[in-house]
């Protein structure tokens, strides 16, 4: 079986290169997908229907081109991996974890200790929570032996 694991969440980082160079190094079965990460085109995805005057409904017209992709590929994941950074609040990513509980897809969320209050609902709906990218390739190593 080839696992495909969407990653979810902080865009600021290389945490989603480091997952996947250590699952290739491991040969796992994996194949990730992810939402756009590049934050310009995000923001300016609905600006192809024509770019709206205010900012609210530029913003709202974009979110909802993004998650054509964005529901998709959650829904199409048999897991997902959700990063949460502590410089930015990841409100795409609450949104995300929220979505895959009520689907029942499994996730794993991946942050530092010093955000797990404002984080225990998502933790609690987690089925694990790493701390480093190098401890979600050992799960998925495990998860996928």
């Amino acid at each position: 079986m080839i696992w495909t694991v969407y990653l979810s969440g902080e865009i600021h980082t290389d945490w989603r290169d480091q997952i996947a160079a250590g699952a290739e190094a491991a040969g796992l079965p994996v194949e990730f997908t992810s939402a756009n990460t590049d934050h310009e085109s995000s923001d300016a995805a609905g600006d192809l229907l024509g770019k709206p005057e205010s900012g609210f409904w530029r913003d709202h017209q974009s979110s909802k081109v993004n998650a054509i992709r964005t529901k998709t590929l959650l829904e199409q994941c048999d897991l997902a991996i959700i990063r949460f950074g502590d410089k930015y609040k990841q409100w795409n990513a609450a949104f995300d974890a929220g979505y895959c509980a009520a689907m029942g897809t499994p996730y794993i969320t991946l942050h530092d200790e010093a955000i797990i209050h404002p984080l225990k609902e998502v933790d609690a709906a987690a089925m694990a929570w790493a701390q480093s990218p190098e401890q979600v390739v050992q799960l998925l190593k495990y998860i996928t032996a």
